[in-house]
């Protein structure tokens, strides 16, 4: 039997306006809004999940859904750059942006590695697929990259080049330990 994921990626919020490493900040009044617009539309899904972020909470309620929260689920820690905007970041320690874009093991804020997420995904899928049903998952652009690259079985270095917008959906099929990518995509409500 096949298990489906609908995996949304939390509306706007200032910091990603901005291009800052998040904190637990909340939507900003477009996210909100977006969001409301997106409500109704979604499939039918067996289970809903959220991060435990403000942010996806948020999300996840103006989605008019009762999602449960996965803590497995949750945005990287991002350490000492925590609210601070990447160009802030790159103009004081350039040296560590460079490490943590080349190296998916590096851990230049004190946080968390993108390896160490990717494995935490990894590990979430491999339990998800036990359940084989449709899941909607309300979570982070980061969480979203790392599980197409455990479902494509790309390298590490390909989690940077994947783009993932607020409220765009993405999603997975799965069966017998494997995942597909199915479809990613941006909303059409948004203007």
């Amino acid at each position: 039997m096949t298990s489906r994921l609908i995996l949304i990626c939390h509306a706007s919020t200032d910091t990603v306006r901005k291009s800052a490493f998040p904190a637990d900040e909340p939507l900003d009044a477009r996210g909100k809004k977006d969001a409301a617009e997106l409500a109704g539309r979604l499939p039918h899904a067996d289970l809903h999940w959220a991060s435990p972020e403000l942010r996806t909470r948020q999300t996840a309620e103006a989605l008019q859904l009762n999602a449960s929260p996965q803590p497995l689920l949750r945005d990287c820690d991002y350490g000492d750059w925590s609210g601070r905007t990447f160009e802030d970041v790159y103009a004081r320690r350039p040296e560590a942006i460079a490490a943590w874009l080349r190296d998916a093991a590096a851990t230049p804020h004190g946080g968390e590695s993108i390896y160490s997420l990717m494995r935490r995904v990894a590990e979430w899928l491999a339990g998800e697929q036990a359940d084989h049903r449709q899941s909607i998952v309300v979570t982070h652009a980061t969480v979203i990259r790392a599980a197409i690259v455990h479902a494509i079985e790309a390298n590490p270095q390909s989690f940077w080049r994947i783009d993932i917008a607020p409220l765009s959906v993405t999603r997975l099929s799965g069966t017998n330990g494997r995942w597909n990518l199915v479809s990613s995509s941006c909303p059409a409500s948004r203007n």
